[in-house]
């Protein structure tokens, strides 16, 4: 007897089977590099971490009013030198400036220093190294060894010079002249790092199959550069960039503390450390609460940057 589910030899669980198998293939979608990184960093407690207390640090410096009542210059010489309390929770200067006020509106500059030189050294390394990448020979001979003039200069003392150079004794720039000087000489002395990543990532990209099958068809070289190298080398930079954010706001600081860099009016966190040098033995609280921003906020981007590399190098999954 034929069985009735039987038509030409494929029976009706085989259909089934065969159904059941095209459904899974089209529900399943290879992931891209993107998408594998984003699972992988959903994983890392670091990365949940470090993300809220950047995004609690932008959301201050863009509304400080949100947690701060009181304006930056307040001021009662009533309470100087009070320790953390109820009225001022991270107490009072020796001006009797309200700390925490202080510490919340100083949020600002320090960010803008960071996210600035960050974007300026990122865009010169990466133009740089994108160049003396693919053309290499003289051009890549005659850009590394300017990088390497401008990489051997330590980085505090090249800043002092550059803003003492820019700013004679005495004089008192404005709040924007200041921040913008300040601003392009860490990227003037930072930009070979990423220069160097830049170009070392060009100099693999370049040798890839589609790289040479675009020049084979003609492509120009804006073409090759902007659609086949640049989507394909910027990672690792950007990469580098969410590191030395952090490590631009530390630097933002101390060219602060040292009399160089962002000053008064400005209120900026390396302001506030540079006002309680000379008073943390008798005021410890007056240093101790923007530095501690400064390392929170350093280490968050740090640990970011870490986390993103992680996620992006197929060698550590």
């Amino acid at each position: 007897m034929t069985d009735p589910n039987v038509a030409g030899g494929v029976s009706s669980v085989d259909v089934a089977a065969a159904g059941v198998a095209d459904d899974s293939a089209l529900a399943y979608k290879p992931r891209s590099l993107g998408g594998d990184a984003w699972r992988m960093l959903r994983r890392k407690p670091s990365f949940l971490i470090s993300s809220v207390i950047i995004l609690l640090i932008v959301l201050i410096a863009i509304a400080p009013d949100l947690f701060s009542s009181r304006p930056a210059g307040f001021s009662d010489l009533t309470h100087a030198n009070e320790g953390p309390s109820a009225d001022a929770w991270f107490g009072y200067d020796n001006q009797g400036y309200d700390i925490y006020a202080r510490t919340i509106h100083g949020a600002r500059a320090s960010l803008l220093v960071g996210v600035f030189a960050t974007v300026l050294t990122i865009l010169i390394g990466s133009l740089v190294g994108i160049v003396a990448g693919y053309y290499g020979r003289l051009v890549d001979s005659l850009f590394s060894r300017v990088g390497d003039i401008f990489a051997a200069l330590p980085f505090v003392l090249g800043a002092i010079v550059i803003l003492t150079t820019f700013n004679a004794p005495g004089t008192n720039p404005g709040a924007v002249t200041i921040i913008v000087q300040v601003v392009f000489s860490i990227a003037a002395l930072s930009w070979p790092v990423a220069m160097r990543i830049m170009r070392s990532a060009t100099l693999v990209a370049k040798q890839l199959d589609y790289v040479k099958a675009a020049r084979g068809l003609g492509a120009s070289t804006p073409r090759i550069v902007l659609r086949h190298l640049l989507p394909n080398t910027v990672a690792p930079v950007l990469v580098y960039g969410t590191i030395a954010l952090g490590a631009f706001i530390g630097a933002e600081a101390t060219l602060a503390y040292l009399g160089v860099g962002v000053r008064p009016p400005v209120v900026s966190w390396g302001v506030m450390i540079s006002d309680a040098r000379d008073y943390f033995r008798v005021i410890p609280h007056m240093l101790l609460f923007p530095a501690g921003f400064v390392t929170v906020t350093v280490l968050a981007f740090v640990m970011l940057g870490d986390g993103i590399r992680d996620a992006l190098d197929p060698k550590a999954r």
